[in-house]
């Protein structure tokens, strides 16, 4: 019986040391730079700086700067990357240890964290948010994968000849500073036509060739096609593409080949201005005026202006530019910081197709309705005569069938009774609906005249189609715009109706820039500005021999620089203008928006340094406007994030956006 007692005892003993947790072994601090200084993913204005933690021994080897981390902050785990090893700390509390180290790859180099914080400075913003743009999400068995190769430097392509640069002036003397690592900055104006690839490739791969890493960006996926084949052309496979059309697996491989060193050339949209490639020695952005080179997520960065940043930073040459000129760049080219690299007059007059108004004063008397027809006769005869030679492109500003109509009878514009906003129609024989709340309007009469039927205000590239369809019988009619871009064109008669920035590539015989005033009448500061550059972009399409006819005011500005082909000039006027009336890039601005109470307590906690205009409602919020003169530009950044971090702090209610430089401040 004792035996049985003995043995249920020992038994039972037994049990409750199993349910006792073992204690942990206590962590013991790495012996040499025991401190990680780290970037912790966090949100929080107030919060934007690094944070000190312990390196526990056994992850000494692995925690080194530029990895993934997981730490415990407030209590949670959370994502970070170690931005150095330290000795000590000038904390003077007890510090936390590392829970753990994600991934052993050196993911943030030192180039792209100073870039990253530099970033964050300029734009007011946080630097958790620019190593969100700038650091792809990982891809664990990518990472993990068996290399094919070990690592080692990649090879050098051999230098290219200057080809098209010839044709430059300055070419040859760019391309030698390039090939030589001098930072040479060029604010380039682009020959028309559809050598533009090539000149970057060549510009790109005499770097490469030299042994200095290269990252170019353009606009959209179709120009990154067009400069992926010129790359190939001119050093094989030295290079790599990257955009988020690839999917997460193979982006990230290709971002990891040229955070490795294995390709010395990154080329991609928007999100390849962070590409980490070794010894930077050209950054290149083509048609710098395009709005997808705006960033739309905070801190809502200008791919122009972190390229221009980094080639200051690493000692890069830097090739910015197109066929027309933003005021921004002529603002780099007035403060030194980067020369005009353009063709001569003679060279241009010989590539640049022949621009005409339709309405000139030849054509005025002949047909006295040329200015407010649609399609004039010259359009008609030019148009007639260029299909013998090959397809035709006609650029019209507005995609869909009748993107505004009126009152056929009193011509009040057609508005829908619920919301009040445009009404629209989207075939020949559709309801009317509503712009901007997507409402039937059937059975729909005027409310100031009683009439029921309808006229065009604005004609869109559905429509045109339809009538140049009737009036050229027999001819195919192409539509490239929306979510229906064609990539090219054969040479054959056609026609061809594009909105802006979707003209497929192609050698047009003549080019129609229809509705000019539909561009140029924009509620919008960059409005002739962006009218020209679209217009430039869509003429360089039809070579030398070719026709293009605007349809616009001849005696504006814009018509006149496209006319002449003198974009140079126009962006120095357009600067000077904007230096006149106080605004951007002649100074900086900052665009404040939110709730009222929280847009009036940030502007509260700035000081008095800045001029600040409004606010004023938009859109059941208010936005006001903050500017400072252009030296002051990175002051205003530090109040605006101060201003930003004080509400943070005392966990303000009501969201509010800073967005400097914005595009669009009327």
């Amino acid at each position: 019986m004792a035996d049985t007692q003995g043995a249920q005892a020992r038994a039972a003993s037994s049990r409750a040391t199993a349910r006792t947790p073992k204690k942990p072994k206590p962590l013991v601090p790495a012996a040499a730079n025991p401190v990680a200084r780290i970037a912790v993913d966090i949100p929080l204005v107030h919060l934007d700086r690094p944070f000190d933690y312990l390196v526990p021994e056994r992850l000494d080897g692995a925690a080194r700067p530029g990895v993934r981390v997981r730490v415990r902050f407030a209590g949670q785990l959370t994502d970070g990357f170690i931005l150095e090893r330290a000795a000590g700390s000038g904390h003077q509390g007890k510090l936390a240890y590392l829970e753990r180290v994600v991934s052993s790859e050196p993911v943030l180099t030192p180039e792209i964290a100073g870039l990253a914080r530099a970033v964050a400075d300029r734009y007011a913003g946080t630097l958790a948010d620019v190593l969100r743009l700038a650091i792809p999400p990982r891809h664990a068995a990518t990472e993990n994968a068996p290399r094919t190769a070990p690592e080692r430097e990649p090879g050098r392509p051999p230098r290219p000849g200057p080809g098209p640069w010839q044709r430059y002036p300055a070419g040859g003397a760019f391309l030698d500073a390039v090939g030589e690592g001098r930072p040479a900055r060029a604010a380039w104006t682009a020959i028309p036509g559809a050598i533009w690839p090539e000149e970057i490739a060549r510009a790109a791969v005499t770097c490469a060739s030299a042994g200095r890493g290269a990252v170019i960006v353009v606009p959209d996926a179709r120009d990154l096609a067009r400069v992926d084949a010129a790359l190939a052309a001119v050093a094989g496979s030295a290079h790599v593409t990257l955009t988020a059309d690839l999917g997460p697996a193979e982006r990230y491989r290709r971002w990891l080949a040229v955070l490795r060193g294995e390709v010395l050339i990154a080329a991609g949209t928007r999100a390849a201005m962070f590409a980490p490639v070794r010894d930077l020695g050209l950054v290149a952005l083509w048609d710098d005026g395009d709005d997808l080179h705006a960033e739309p997520r905070a801190p809502y960065p200008n791919a122009r202006e972190v390229l221009a940043l980094r080639a200051h930073r690493a000692s890069a040459a830097a090739l910015i530019g197109g066929f027309a000129r933003t005021a921004e760049l002529a603002q780099l080219v007035a403060a030194g910081w980067a020369r005009s690299l353009e063709p001569a007059r003679a060279t241009v007059r010989q590539a640049a197709p022949l621009v005409r108004p339709a309405a000139e004063d030849a054509e005025l008397a002949r047909d006295e309705g040329a200015v407010t027809a649609r399609l004039p006769s010259l359009a008609l005869r030019t148009t007639r005569a260029a299909l013998a030679r090959g397809p035709v492109l006609v650029q019209v500003p507005r995609r869909g069938y009748l993107a505004a109509i009126a009152c056929a009878r009193c011509r009040a514009q057609a508005r829908c009774a619920r919301c009040g906003g445009p009404l629209q129609l989207t075939g020949p024989h559709e309801v009317p609906d509503c712009r901007w709340c997507g409402a039937l309007a059937g059975g729909w009469t005027c409310p100031h005249c009683g009439h029921g039927k309808l006229r065009a205000i604005v004609v869109g590239a559905a429509r045109t189609a339809e009538e140049l369809g009737r009036a050229f019988p027999g001819i195919k009619v192409r539509t490239s715009g929306g979510a229906s871009v064609i990539p090219s064109v054969p040479d054959e008669p056609a026609l061809v109706i594009a909105t802006p920035g979707a003209e497929p590539v192609g050698q047009y015989a003549a080019a129609l820039l229809l509705d000019g005033w539909a561009l140029l009448g924009r509620p919008s500061l960059r409005a002739a500005e962006e009218a020209l550059r679209r217009w430039l972009a869509a003429a360089a399409l039809v070579p030398a021999g070719g026709t293009v006819l605007v349809h616009a005011d001849s005696s504006l500005p814009a018509v006149q620089a496209l006319i002449r082909w003198d974009p140079v000039n126009f962006s120095e006027r357009e600067l000077g203008d904007r230096a006149e009336l106080g605004f951007p890039p002649a100074v900086r601005m900052a665009a404040v928006s939110g709730s009222p109470e929280a847009v009036a307590s940030l502007l509260s906690n700035l000081s008095d340094g800045f001029e600040i205009l409004g606010p004023v409602p938009v859109d059941e919020q208010v936005r006001a406007l903050v500017r400072a003169p252009r030296p002051a530009g990175l002051e205003l950044a530090r109040a605006l994030h101060a201003a930003q971090a004080a509400r943070s702090a005392r966990k303000e209610g009501g969201g509010v956006r800073v967005q400097l430089d914005p595009a669009e401040v009327i």
